[in-house]
């Protein structure tokens, strides 16, 4: 509970910076997190989310990132 009292009086804290100040906090975490390895610790495994996208498409994949591209002209 006292880590949760604290988060929240961080986050009212961040609140307060200029969005450049967030911004090189949010670096600076980063680099932390780096060192320590946690986003290293666990692999992706792609052959989980196979398939996991299967119907979402109204068209085919290929037409669809067409459509895009001619949007972005």
């Amino acid at each position: 509970m006292a880590n949760i009292m604290a988060l929240k009086k961080i986050e009212k804290e961040i609140d307060k910076l200029t969005p450049d100040e967030q911004l090189r906090l949010v670096e600076k975490l980063v680099r932390e997190l780096r060192k320590t390895k946690i986003t290293d610790s666990k692999e992706l495994n792609w052959d989980t989310l196979y398939g996991l996208g299967k119907g979402l498409w109204q068209e085919d994949a290929q037409v669809y990132v067409n459509r895009l591209r001619k949007e972005r002209i």
